[in-house]
């Protein structure tokens, strides 16, 4: 006699997604300091990554994005996609609207500001959308796409062409600030036991 099936539960219709960052971001945050040298801003990436493994609160990248004529911070992003359950929930991409919110602007060039951001791993195919969009005039990255990879981690096209593409639109982009110290943090991710959510 065969079990009778279950019908599925009725799927439930949302129509709000609240984004946020974890509660220990003021913590590790100082937002009224202003940062100078790439190295320090670098820092404050690798740092954001770094705790949020540590705090087994999400995926080993942090960004943050400031002014580049001041050196404020305008601000940062940690990776919450299975925090959320939300796929698009990247570092960059949560950076990117955090300074958007703050500035009330959907572009990071507006009233000829300029913006860069600073992420500790080189960014997906979705994140370097995202950077191209969001305004900023200059993106500095960490550890790079082959780190993330070699844990096993999909980072999707991207591609030698996606950067040209990037310099051609007038971002200035540098590679591998800080590089050993941000792989370290994709390394202990993999050591504590995280997910490789999208290998």
């Amino acid at each position: 006699m065969s079990e009778s099936k279950q019908p599925p539960s009725p799927l439930r219709h949302v129509k709000q997604v609240e984004v946020s960052l974890p509660g220990w971001i003021d913590e590790v945050v100082d937002w009224s300091r202003q940062y100078q040298s790439d190295e320090e801003k670098m820092a404050l990436a690798i740092e954001l990554s770094r705790q949020n493994v540590e705090r087994d609160s999400g995926g080993p990248f942090g960004t943050a994005i400031f002014d580049m004529d001041t050196g404020q911070l305008l601000g940062v992003g940690v990776n919450q996609v299975m925090a959320a359950n939300n796929s698009t929930l990247h570092g960059e991409v949560m950076a990117i609207m955090m300074a958007e919110a703050a500035l009330e602007s959907f572009s990071l060039s507006a009233n000829d500001k300029r913006c860069e951001l600073f992420t500790s791993c080189e960014p997906c195919a979705m994140c370097m959308g995202a950077t191209l969009w969001s305004g900023v005039k200059r993106l500095v990255c960490g550890a790079t796409g082959e780190d993330a990879r070699a844990i096993g981690f999909d980072e999707g096209p991207v591609f030698a062409e996606s950067y040209r593409y990037l310099a051609r639109a007038g971002l200035d982009v540098i590679k591998q600030v800080k590089r050993e110290e941000a792989r370290r943090v994709l390394s202990s991710y993999v050591v504590r036991g995280g997910k490789i959510y999208n290998g």
